[in-house]
């Protein structure tokens, strides 16, 4: 098992590649990337995978998932795919116009996960290209806009912290405790942080009745997640650069540098 299998539900990378526009990143899955985005996402061609219930497209000589199959991909464990990478477009009509250049292109993208050209294509009007290894282990994704994701990780950390502790309530239920969702204002302060490769710590969280603190980290620049993990676990020994802060009380959140 590779280092930090298990704490990849507490554990974020971050690196923003912000003029190429991708996010190369640990501890963000595709169910989760799915469930904030499913809205904006009409079909996809897949470029790596090993999803069985993909249709043929006899043009590009590819697979592809259409919009009502795309819930069922998002329950499938594509972490066991190895390699899983797809791009989005709107119109199935617009893959019977692709030039080879630009089918050349995608195979290229999807093998190598990395771009010739940066990949939002006039014909595919795609809003996305995500290319991972062992899902949620190494992602490498593109955002047409990068404010989508600052809004993901908002999402996924909230969601993240939720799984956290679950309180016992009356007669012995159990319930998950529900978190202010962190606004996207707050993690775009990170940015010069995202730029430099951080780590958000989920699973050193501090808290108490008053406040809870999410340590952050600057690591530096990884695409080998095993050297990342074990940078961090150096790093999480040290102080912090940066902490998440929420106020409990006024449900309020902040970000402080140190």
């Amino acid at each position: 098992m590779k280092k930090g299998n298990a704490d990849m539900r507490d554990l974020i990378y971050v690196h923003l590649h912000e003029k190429e526009r991708f996010v190369i990143s640990y501890g963000i899955e595709f169910k989760e990337f799915y469930h904030f985005l499913k809205d904006t996402i009409s079909s996809i061609l897949l470029l790596k995978h090993q999803f069985e219930d993909g249709e043929f497209h006899p043009h590009t000589m590819l697979d592809y998932v259409p919009k009502q199959k795309l819930d069922k991909l998002s329950r499938q464990d594509v972490e066991d795919y190895g390699d899983f990478s797809w791009i989005d477009f709107e119109e199935t009509e617009a893959l019977d116009l692709l030039e080879g250049q630009t089918i050349a292109e995608l195979l290229y993208l999807g093998h190598i996960k990395d771009h010739l050209r940066v990949p939002f294509y006039q014909q595919l009007n795609n809003k996305y290209a995500y290319l991972a290894h062992e899902d949620g282990w190494f992602n490498k994704t593109y955002y047409k806009n990068l404010e989508t994701f600052y809004g993901l990780i908002c999402e996924v950390i909230t969601n993240k912290l939720s799984h956290l502790k679950i309180d016992k309530v009356l007669f012995g239920i159990k319930k998950k405790r529900v978190y202010t969702p962190l606004p996207k204002q707050t993690m775009m302060a990170l940015k010069d942080f995202m730029k430099e490769g951080m780590v958000i710590s989920i699973q050193n969280i501090i808290q108490n009745r008053f406040r809870l603190e999410i340590p952050i980290w600057i690591i530096g620049d990884f695409a080998n997640m095993d050297s990342m993990y074990e940078e961090y676990e150096k790093k999480s020994k040290q102080n912090c650069d940066a902490k998440l802060i929420l106020d409990k009380k006024t449900k309020e959140w902040q970000v402080v540098i140190l």
